[in-house]
């Protein structure tokens, strides 16, 4: 359980870890693709003389950036942060309130975390961080 204070502190950190995921998804998916289209192109031709030493290495780039991917994902949830949707950069931070476990939401972009929501509202019950949370963080992450 985070306060809104220590979630708040983790956000340059996850940010770099977002980055880091981002650009692994992305050099996987680009790797993906190239791959796709020899495939499509050998089928296309009825076959055709194929470079497997660059295709193997297409392969283990694959490999190694999704693997990067997983690894870093993991290190966010080891941190105890939920990863929602890692192509928008949505992560939340479970947080006591009034008894209840909700959710700070926070979206790579916005400068600060300024929301949260019930378990189950998700992104689009989003509502704006009151004094509930700023109340708590002051009193040392002691629930009100």
């Amino acid at each position: 359980m985070f306060t809104l204070d220590q979630a708040q502190s983790l956000l340059p950190l996850l940010e770099s870890l977002l980055q880091r995921a981002m650009e692994s998804r992305q050099a996987a998916q680009a790797v993906e693709e190239e791959l796709f289209n020899i495939s499509h192109r050998i089928f296309m031709m009825g076959g055709m003389h194929v470079d497997l030493e660059r295709v193997t290495g297409l392969k283990a780039n694959a490999e190694a950036q999704k693997k990067r991917l997983q690894e870093t994902v993991a290190e966010i949830d080891a941190i105890g942060v939920q990863v929602k949707d890692l192509e928008a950069g949505l992560l939340d931070f479970p947080c006591r309130l009034d008894g209840e476990t909700v959710l700070l939401c926070w979206k790579r972009g916005e400068a600060q975390i300024e929301y949260w929501h019930t378990e189950d509202a998700g992104f689009r019950g989003r509502q704006a961080i009151d004094d509930r949370f700023r109340r708590r963080s002051a009193m040392g992450g002691r629930p009100n």
